[in-house]
Order: structure tokens, then sequence, then C-alpha cells
């Protein structure tokens, strides 16, 4: 199998799509030489200065390349060339303050994206040496040690950014101390900068003046997280319409609550489109009474709301994550640094460097904040399911906990993945409160308001590792369910032949899947260690196999080239 092409970036918009590639795939970088003038020009401008300071002309303060930061602004300009370029690296020294675990190196990889992406738009005033450092070190899986706490979403991700930058850079002139090059992990241990970009052939780039905001005052490291989160998000959206699909055949739903013209009469994009999903999920199923050609058997048609009104719950979802894409996708091409310089500004303006405030990524926290309340709900509305299928009285006649045991109380069956479940979910709701309603100043209230943003982007991955257990826990439970409705042990009226495609391709999905601890995930019997089957079953939803499996089985009944999927995508 042939290794894809290198992502080109600065020719089109970099999507999500290509974001993960880089992340998670390793997929190679490759800047476009048509944005090398856009990133010269700025440069340019930012040489011409430096020519004139070192010439003794009297030289106006440009924030950032020779004056201080933040309140410190307003205080001195400097006249000396080598000054501003010791300031970059001083900057670099003083943000590399974070604290915490190491992030993942998806995180980091994502990030490092980002920033060569904003960079290369030409607005930084940076040579295409320094873009091409940060690319270096993603093509050599260069994986600095990020801390997870410190950014405060504005200016920028300041904190996380220097310890990329930390290990990126070296000083302008004079020794490269390791003490001070910053901590990367190389084959699963921790050295320095020095040490990791040595190991992997690479010469670490001595910044000039303007480097070092340009490479911290972005938002990169709060869009990586926001990003990654989304992409498992949608996976995850999708895993839980066919697990409800499962749970509403194993508990002998009604096929109303489906019929087309009751949502086209709502008329919202996102709940159609569940509800055409979920009549494909649902298609052949005889354990489902009611459609649109046949009257329900029962009276009256009508389920709990949590089987009922997964359209109205999860199409919302999908809006809403349309919403959170199209934010990321425009960030993740943004120029988000400050200034920028704009050399096209016209003649009578002569400071090209326009302060600003792109690095403010409230963009970015209100999309992870979303994501986050959208995502906290797939799990709110999958606990109820989960609940309803343990409960005798409500699961319209499958055994208490969904255990056929030989003595009644002797095997507590699914009974403690509820309790998961609803502690996961609780976590959720905590996590899903907002971190963009909070601000505290900093820099002697010159940054006066803050987006928080990388607490949302934290947090938003958290929800989405929390609710994909907890969708993971309703593929294991409705797997069980639906045996158990299918004359298992001798509970059930039903044959397997009475399942639709969907449910019986994730049923032998589950089946045939090994558990962490090596031994099958059968049917239930007796109490055993559900752990590793947990873990299994997690893996198949974060990794989006319930999704292709079912796929794969309906294209199948549909024919060849039907397209009756939509499951995540997958450029691999």
């Amino acid at each position: 199998m042939t290794a894809p092409t290198p992502l080109l970036i600065g020719d089109r918009p970099t999507s999500v799509d290509d974001l993960v590639a880089v992340a998670r795939d390793r997929r190679r970088v490759a800047l476009d030489p048509a944005c090398l003038s856009r990133m010269i020009a700025s440069r340019a401008w930012v040489d011409d200065l430096m020519r004139g300071m070192a010439a003794g002309e009297p030289v106006e303060p440009v924030y950032s390349i020779n004056t201080g930061f933040g309140s410190l602004a307003g205080r001195a300009a400097f006249d000396d060339p080598a000054d501003a370029a010791e300031l970059s690296r001083r900057l670099i020294l003083a943000d590399a303050t974070g604290v915490g675990r190491t992030v993942d190196e998806e995180v980091v990889r994502a990030t490092m994206l980002i920033r060569a992406v904003s960079l290369a738009q030409g607005h930084s005033g940076v040579d295409p040496t320094l873009v091409q450092g940060v690319i270096d070190m993603l093509n050599h899986d260069v994986y600095p040690a990020v801390p997870e706490f410190g950014s405060l979403g504005a200016s920028g991700d300041l904190i996380p950014l220097a310890h990329i930058a930390i290990v990126l850079t070296a000083p302008p002139t004079g020794d490269d101390d390791p003490l001070d090059s910053g901590e990367a992990i190389v084959d699963g241990h921790v050295v320095s900068g020095v040490e990791a970009m040595r190991h992997a052939g690479l010469t670490r780039v001595r910044v000039t003046a303007k480097d070092g905001l340009a490479l911290l005052n972005g938002t990169s490291f709060s869009a990586a997280q926001a990003a990654l989160a989304l992409w498992d998000a949608r996976v995850l959206l999708e895993t839980a319409q066919i697990t409800a699909a499962m749970s509403i055949e194993a508990l002998l739903g009604f096929g109303d609550a489906f019929i087309a013209e009751l949502h086209e009469a709502r008329g919202q994009r996102g709940q159609i489109s569940v509800a055409t999903r979920m009549r494909q999920l649902l298609a052949g199923s005889r354990l489902v009474t009611g459609d649109r050609d046949h009257d329900p058997m029962r009276q009256p048609p009508q389920d709990a709301y949590s089987l009922r009104c997964v359209p109205q719950v999860y199409g919302p979802v999908a809006d809403t994550l349309d919403f959170v894409e199209g934010i990321l996708q425009t960030e993740i091409n943004a120029a988000t640094d400050n200034p920028l310089i704009f050399p096209s500004l016209p003649a009578s303006r002569s400071l090209k460097a326009v302060s600003g405030g792109n690095f403010h990524a409230e963009y970015v926290a209100f999309a992870a904040d979303f994501l986050s309340i959208v995502v906290t709900e797939i799990g709110n509305i999958t606990e109820r399911r989960l609940f309803r299928l343990d409960d005798g009285t409500l699961s319209r006649g499958l055994p208490d906990m969904l255990v056929a045991s030989a003595k009644v109380g002797l095997d507590c069956g699914y009974m403690l993945p509820q309790y998961l479940a609803a502690a996961l979910v609780s976590d959720c709701k905590t996590l899903a409160h907002p971190d963009s309603v909070d601000s505290i100043p900093t820099s002697a209230n010159q940054e006066d308001h803050v987006s928080m943003a990388n607490n949302a982007g934290r947090h938003a991955r958290q929800i989405v590792q929390n609710i994909q257990h907890v969708v993971a826990t309703e593929l294991l439970m409705a797997a069980q369910a639906l045996e158990l409705r299918c004359a298992i042990d001798g509970v059930g009226t039903h044959s397997a032949d009475d399942m639709g495609t969907a449910s019986r391709a994730a049923l032998a999905l589950v089946r045939a899947t090994p558990a962490s601890d090596g031994r099958p995930i059968g049917h239930l019997r007796r109490d055993v260690a559900l752990y590793p089957r947990q873990r299994a079953a997690h893996a198949l939803v974060a990794q989006g196999e319930v999704v292709r499996a079912v796929d794969a089985a309906l294209d199948a009944v549909a024919g060849p080239g039907s397209g009756s999927g939509s499951g995540p995508r997958d450029d691999s």
C-alpha cells in the first residue's frame, strides 16, 4: 500500500479531515511554494525595520518587534536589532510555564499543523524557514511534551504553544543549552528538546525578530482539541444511532416515531436526517411494529421518549456539530497572531503591522462548549435506554438486569454497567458547564477578557471519551437484549431472523470481537468480569468499527453503489 501524498498546506483550505490524517495517521506535510511570496512580503517589511534600526535610523515602536508584551508594551522601544531577536527568545522561555499531564501526541501534532497553516497565511512576518521547521517536526514525528494547563484562550494559547516553540527554536546567538530547550517524548521517555531534535536529525531554528510571538500568539492548541473532539463526536453520533436502533428492536418499539411525514411536518434538517437514518437501521425488523404502510400491532403506539424521540434529540446534535465544524474549519485556516502585517496597506500608512485581537479564541470556546453540551445529551438519552433495558418492569418481558440467571438474584448481570453510565453522564453534566462564560483578567488588566477556550477544548475531549463508554455500554447491553428477545435460553419468542439487517451486523461484530483479555464477548449467562468487554466495546465505538460494519451490511442488502450508510468519513 503506497503512502498517501503529503498534505500541501497553503494551496487550499486545510480541513478537519486533513487535520485528523496528520494528527492520528501521521500523514506527511509539505509547504506549497505558492504561499512563499506572501510570507516573504510580510517578512521583508520586518527585515526593513531591522535594517533601519541597525543603521541608527529612528524607528517607531512596533508591538512585539521592538517593544515588550502585554502591559509592558508602552514602557520602552528597543533600538538594537539584537534586542528584537533576544525578545523572541526570552518570550518563549518565559511562557513555557505549563503544568499538568502531557497531552496526547495527536493533540500536539494537530496543534503544530494548525500553527503552520496559520503562519503560512503570510501575515505573521516570519521567515519561511520557521514554518518549514514546524513542518519538519511533524514529518519526523518530534513530540514536544506539552502540559495540559496554562492557556486562557487569549492572548492565544501562549503557554502550550511555548512548550512546542522551545523545542523548535534555539537562541539567536551563542550556545544552545539543553536545559533551556524544553522537553519532548522519544520512545516513551522524556528528553530535552535538543536531544529530541538531534534524534530526529533536525537543526533547531535560531529565532529572529517577531518569531516568538508569531509562534505563541494563536488559537492553535484550543482549536486542535476542539477539532479532534468534533471528529470523534461525529463518529459517536453515528454509532449512537445504531445502538439506539438495537435497543428499540430489543424493547419491541414502535416504528411510527420515524415516519417521514412526521419529521417533515417540523422541518428541522437534522431531525429529518436522523429519522431517515433510523428507518434505514430498522429496515427489515419484525421486532418493531408499525411503519408508513402498516398500522402498529399494539396500542397506544407510543414508546418512552428515550426511544421515540431519538430524531428530536440526535437531530439537533447533528445540526450543532455542523455549526461547530463551520467555525473550526475557518479557525484552522485563520491568521490568529498579533500584530498581523499587511504590506498592501496604502503608502499613506507606513506602519504595516496592525494590532488587533485575532488571538482571542471566543469562536473556539463557543464551539467547544456547544459540542460538550450536545455530546452530553447523547449520553443522557442513551443512559435512559440502558436503565429501561435493565428494568424488567419497563423492558417488555426481558429478564431483570438482562441475565436469565439459573437462580434469580445470584447474578447481577448488566446491573453495574448502567451504574457506570450514570457516573459518566453525571461527570459530563459538570464538565459541560460552559467555560466561555468565565474570564479572569491578566497582564495588569491589559488582557481583561479571555475566552478559556483551552479549558473548553479539554472538557470537550473528556466528554466525548466519557460518552463513547456510555454508547459502548449500550452496544453490549443491546446485543445481550436482542439475543434474549430472540429465544436465547428460552426467554424470548422471536428468532434471529426477526432482527433488522443493521442490528444483526452490529451483534455479529460484538460476538466476533475478543475482549481485551482475549476471551470472546459471548452471551452473558452468569456473572463474569465485564471490564475487558467494556474496553473492547469502547474501541469498536471510538474507531468507527460499528458504523463501518453496519454500513457494509446495509450496502450488501441494497446492492453495490447504493451508499445507504452514513458512517464516519474514511480517507485512508
